[in-house]
């Protein structure tokens, strides 16, 4: 075997090992981004998963208050403590709207905003601050319930889930109620 020989098969096995290294180097670092991602992605379902139980926690709560204020229900609490389990459903939202400013793309920040405003209404008819007819409320928990459905398919799309939770084959739940459930149910679910 000549020189001629010797360096070709030299180049030839340096040329496979830096392939081979440089092969290795995109996957792993492909990997590390993926694993990157995911863990992104499991801590971005974890914040809207509880952005979205403690939206829900608070309008259960105003519900309670308003019923039991509208005569709708039995008084089983005073109301300074309905309005003390208000006021801390409220911060833990507002705890959970802030890991939502922290993880969430732009389309779910606007959505949990708007979610906010409209849930706002619904405390601050429950509690007094706003007044509002019975048909009121009702509209106005069924504004929120129809922001927590945007707020769910902004975050779907987000975390890159497919499908859709709204749309023509998911319609308003509300419209399916026979007309006298509907008047009978005061909370928009």
């Amino acid at each position: 075997m000549g020189a001629a020989e010797q360096w070709v098969t030299i180049a030839a096995v340096l040329l496979g090992a830096l392939t081979t290294h440089l092969t290795t180097y995109a996957m792993e670092r492909q990997r590390k981004k993926h694993e990157l991602v995911t863990r992104w992605d499991s801590k971005k379902l974890e914040a809207y998963e509880g952005y979205v139980d403690s939206v829900r926690a608070c309008i259960f709560l105003a519900v309670h208050l308003y019923e039991c204020r509208e005569g709708m229900r039995e008084r089983d609490k005073p109301d300074s403590e309905m309005l003390a389990e208000i006021s801390e459903a409220g911060r833990v939202r507002g705890r959970a709207f802030e890991r939502i400013m922290l993880l969430a793309g732009d389309d779910v920040v606007e959505a949990a905003h708007e979610l906010n405003a409209v849930a706002l209404q619904v405390d601050w008819q429950a509690t007094g601050k706003v007044a509002g007819a019975l048909e009121d409320w009702r509209e106005r928990n069924r504004a929120t319930f129809r922001a927590i459905n945007d707020f769910h398919e902004a975050a779907r799309v987000d975390l890159g889930v497919d499908g859709r939770v709204s749309g023509e084959r998911h319609p308003e739940r509300d419209l399916l109620l026979p007309s006298a459930q509907r008047e009978g149910n005061s909370n928009g679910s």
